[in-house]
């Protein structure tokens, strides 16, 4: 008994100092534009969900992000109901508090969770809480600062992956016209002159994954081709629970996996697999005008990995 109590004292000595030692390392991640990335969100508070916020909170008053991407299901289950359903509150507002947090905007896209109940919603929760932008199922958003420029192209991908299409679960996946999204990107890339572009959805093109391969056939069939056509710096996505960092030989793309911002899964490094990590956590985006960073951080506030991109 008595070894078991001294275990779970040094367990938490670690845990609450484990992020103690980082905030010099933090302030040197920024750069001219610095956003939090967060993926796969809500579980009421558990497993390492308050953990993760409350950290994010704590690494803001160091980095002084500009806002914070979502790469889809920020609502688990079945998603919400309506723009008054209680997980707005319960499990965005007040789950993500912290002074550093609660002034933040959210731009984000729907995951295949959220496409269970009112998608919908999460358009019009936009005119509820101006802190929440979703202007569209699918859009573009750019950022500037001390002379930098980077472009998000926020893609709505569980329309584009058959599975879903066909699935009754999923009712407003159908009501989707995919091809009209795929044309609409192709444009949008097109026309694009920012220093960086990011294409974000929530679905991978690759990743390691016991999940059906033909989500990533499917993606890899609607938009991988576009993506390589206008040459985007990265496709950045969530739905894995996992971090992986994936860099095809002969392709100037880098694919990278977000982990949960509550709950991981088991991961293995594959073929083209830079990286990969079964830990909890989000991410941190930075960009001056010749370099692009993307720096995975685990649940204690450790930097896992860096991608860097230089022009």
């Amino acid at each position: 008994m008595r070894k078991l109590l001294l275990s779970v004292i040094a367990t938490l000595i670690v845990a609450s100092g484990a992020s103690a030692h980082n905030p010099k390392a933090w302030r040197k991640l920024r750069q001219d534009i610095n956003i939090f990335w967060a993926s796969d969100l809500d579980r009421g508070g558990c497993y390492d969900q308050k953990v993760i916020a409350n950290l994010m909170g704590e690494m803001a008053g160091k980095i002084k992000p500009e806002c914070i991407i979502s790469t889809g299901d920020t609502h688990h289950g079945n998603g919400v109901k309506s723009v008054t359903d209680d997980d707005w509150q319960e499990h965005l507002v007040d789950m993500y508090n912290h002074r550093n947090l609660a002034k933040l905007d959210w731009w984000a896209v729907a995951g295949n969770h959220e496409y269970r109940g009112n998608s919908q919603a999460l358009i019009d929760y936009s005119k509820i809480n101006p802190h929440w932008h979703m202007p569209a199922k699918y859009y573009t958003t750019v950022f500037k600062k001390g002379g930098a420029t980077i472009r998000f192209v926020m893609l709505d991908t569980t329309p584009l992956i058959e599975k879903y299409r066909m699935d009754k679960r999923y009712p407003d996946a159908a009501l989707q016209d995919h091809e009209a999204q795929l044309e609409w990107l192709d444009k949008v890339l097109s026309e694009a002159t920012e220093d960086w572009v990011i294409v974000a959805g929530h679905h991978p093109v690759y990743a390691d994954t016991k999940k059906n391969k033909s989500e990533r056939e499917d993606m890899k069939s609607a938009i991988n081709g576009i993506l390589r056509k206008h040459k985007v710096a990265m496709y950045i996505c969530g739905h894995i629970h996992s971090f992986q960092h994936i860099r095809r030989k002969g392709y100037d793309i880098d694919y990278l996996v977000n982990s949960s911002a509550s709950w991981a899964r088991d991961v293995k490094r594959t073929k083209d697999m830079k990286y990969c990590s079964d830990e909890t956590g989000f991410s941190v985006i930075t960009a001056s005008e010749k370099r692009l960073s993307v720096h995975m951080i685990d649940k204690n506030g450790n930097i896992l990995h860096t991608v860097n991109k230089t022009k």
